[in-house]
């Protein structure tokens, strides 16, 4: 429910596949609700869902030149119309439409070409939300990492390089704290003390798997979506020629 006495129902589609990333990608997305929304709050609500679903995924780093997010308000449940983002009904129904989007966006992910693994990549303790997105994809699209998800391989030299090599100022990658699901695997420059190969093996033979990592920095964090890179990916891509 919206509000004291209104239901707001919402449905949605969106196609996608390879070259997702942000900045234009080869995705569709499309989300329609029976609110009542004027089209300034509309579009406000539109770009913040956007950007923690769909400007938050990739595939594999590549992008293509037209994609589109549409949500479309046709105020058909009668309720009296939301026009400014201090209505508490705004963020009821951002709350609704964002948890469709992501759901829709992480689809995507998962149905990427050649995807075997669902991967999320959260940054936490950031300078910066700007900075932890940048981590967060240095990691999501090094092929390295993507191959060593594919492989079920814990690699933990190839993540912690793209840790590293992310291009942030000043950073001291010996705070760095990196985690698989809920496993330790790295801090103070090194493996942590407790982790053992067959913990990180245990996480990596899973189908959908978290890297969490904590860079000591700020307050600020950011989550990206993510798949591995596999012999189907290259084969599809071989062979394909628009």
């Amino acid at each position: 429910k919206v509000g004291n006495s209104h239901t707001v129902r919402a449905t949605g589609i969106a196609k996608g596949s390879g070259m997702i990333c942000p900045n234009m990608a080869t995705m569709l997305g499309f989300i329609v609700c029976d609110a009542k929304v004027s089209q300034p709050v509309l579009q406000m609500l539109t770009q913040e869902i956007a950007d923690s679903s769909f400007n938050a995924i990739t595939v594999d780093g590549d992008t293509s030149t037209n994609d589109s997010f549409v949500v479309v308000a046709t105020g058909k449940n009668g309720q009296n119309e939301i026009d400014n983002i201090a209505d508490p009904r705004y963020d009821q129904l951002k709350a609704l439409l964002a948890g469709l989007a992501l759901e829709l966006a992480q689809a995507i992910v998962r149905d990427g070409e050649g995807a075997t693994k669902f991967i999320t990549i959260r940054v936490e303790n950031a300078a910066s939300r700007a900075e932890a997105r940048q981590v967060a994809y240095a990691v999501a699209h090094s092929p390295l990492v993507k191959t060593a998800f594919f492989a079920s391989d814990p690699n933990l030299g190839r993540l912690l390089a793209a840790i590293g090599y992310s291009g942030l100022e000043n950073f001291d990658t010996d705070k760095v704290r990196l985690w698989l699901d809920d496993v330790l695997v790295a801090e103070n420059g090194g493996r942590a003390a407790g982790y053992t190969e067959e913990q990180g093996q245990a996480v990596m033979n899973r189908t959908e798997i978290t890297v969490r990592i904590d860079l000591q920095r700020g307050r600020e964090r950011a989550t990206v979506y993510t798949c591995d890179l596999s012999h189907e990916y290259v084969s599809i891509n071989a062979d394909y020629r628009s």
